[in-house]
């Protein structure tokens, strides 16, 4: 698909997924609108944007208002869901608001574009959680959901009715299951956003980092570019309509491995500490996806290593850091 003059809405735009969309499709001739409502425990950011913030439509709403999304689905060609709150723990001190953001919100937009614009494409950002703890590895689609937090059981039901309005009302839908989604542009401010932020923060600011358990939790991790790419070839691909995709990486690290190729770049101190008992009942252990099926149907596989990734990252935020916490 011709991504030129193709106008599209990403909900979710000042984000990191977000934003490193809407430049990729800028480049391409895209006639891109952001929405976002810019609250700042969620990773809206001005300054993701920059480079392209003159060629974009920038609309500061908030993705639970179902009069603006009534309004803001007509016309488009593409959307791409990319808004949510990631944070496991947040989930669980706060289910209300993840249920608002991570569900409610997505039937919204399903109901929006249902109403207004039924021949919408939407491409959904899913999440590795809805597996919960790995009864095999490599996880692939196959494997039972069982979440083991509330983000999880809401980002499971939003995929589920993604799914189903696209079996019933013929709709074009498709989900993907992001893994350890790390890179420039990405939420840094606050513990509570996922370890790969807080570590690439602490690691700028050489501050301690403080592994949780063992340090031998296994991991895969995907470079933005690669995600990046992934939701585009889900966009050109009209046969994964209504179908949900794990993303994924062949490189398995350690949490200790991962901080260990962090500190070949930047030197810092780090240690290994016990898990909190709030993050010990909600740890999953082990992590890693299948992403066969997803490069079957799109060809799709990542082409960033984790240390060529990190190091982009740190030439990112080395002399902009302040700009993100």
């Amino acid at each position: 698909m011709n991504m030129n003059r193709k106008k599209i809405l990403i909900l979710g735009g000042m984000g990191f997924i977000g934003s490193n969309l809407a430049i990729r499709l800028v480049g391409e001739g895209a006639d891109v609108t952001i929405v976002d409502s810019m609250l700042p425990r969620y990773g809206g950011n001005l300054k993701n944007i920059s480079p392209v913030e003159d060629k974009v439509t920038i609309n500061y709403s908030d993705i639970r208002d179902q009069h603006s999304l009534d309004y803001l689905v007509r016309g488009k060609d593409i959307i791409y869901s990319v808004a949510g709150q990631t944070s496991h723990i947040e989930s669980m001190n706060d289910p209300y608001t993840d249920l608002d953001i991570n569900c409610r919100s997505q039937i919204s937009l399903l109901e929006s574009c249902r109403k207004n614009n039924p021949k919408v494409k939407i491409i959904y950002a899913s999440t590795r959680q809805l597996y919960g703890k790995p009864e095999y590895l490599p996880v692939d689609e196959k494997h039972p959901t069982n979440p083991v937090d509330v983000n999880g059981i809401n980002k499971l039901a939003a995929e589920r009715y993604y799914t189903l309005y696209s079996e019933i009302y013929g709709m074009h839908t498709v989900s993907l299951r992001l893994t350890n989604t790390y890179g420039p542009r990405q939420h840094l401010s606050g513990d509570t956003q996922g370890f790969t932020g807080i570590f690439i923060r602490k690691a700028l600011n050489k501050e301690k980092i403080k592994i949780f358990g063992d340090g031998l939790q296994k991991r895969d991790f995907n470079f933005i570019d690669d995600v990046t790419d992934a939701f585009l070839l889900a966009t050109r691909n009209y046969s994964l309509s209504g179908k949900s995709f794990n993303l994924g990486s062949n490189e398995i690290y350690s949490l200790l491995e991962f901080t260990e190729k962090l500190n070949s770049i930047l030197n810092f101190e780090y240690e290994i500490i016990p898990f909190p008992k709030e993050h010990k009942k909600i740890d999953i252990g082990d992590y890693y996806g299948d992403f066969s099926s997803f490069s079957s149907y799109t060809g799709w596989k990542p082409e960033v290593s984790l240390k060529e990734g990190l190091v982009r990252t740190i030439e990112y935020f080395k002399p902009i850091k302040q700009f993100y916490y």
